[in-house]
């Protein structure tokens, strides 16, 4: 739980994924198009992948992947992530965090 928390405060955006996840290219290339470069941890890729989805789970993270940190703060999967992109907010989020500048 540590490395995630870690991991997830170590640059304004996160985004915990698979590889092989659609939902997780969808929401990354969302960012990418936002202007954001957020830290991505695959964790089909990663040696302590597993255990870093159980502590993804422990969060509060169903399903684990996407789990999109902003600021340090876990603001959702992808369902919560479209939410605030329709709604205007997750590009303040954004700004808010320094990930993005306009």
């Amino acid at each position: 739980m540590d490395r995630v928390k870690d991991l997830a405060s170590a640059k304004a955006a996160v985004i915990f994924t698979k590889s092989s996840c659609c939902m997780c290219h969808s929401i990354k290339s969302l960012f990418y198009e936002l202007g954001a470069s957020p830290a991505v941890h695959e964790l089909d890729r990663e040696a302590s992948g597993r255990e870093m989805e159980w502590a993804l789970r422990g969060l509060g993270c169903n399903p684990s992947v996407p789990a999109v940190f902003i600021g340090g703060r876990f603001i959702g999967s992808a369902k919560d992530v479209i939410s605030y992109h329709v709604d205007g907010s997750l590009k303040q989020m954004l700004i808010d965090a320094r990930a993005i500048w306009f």
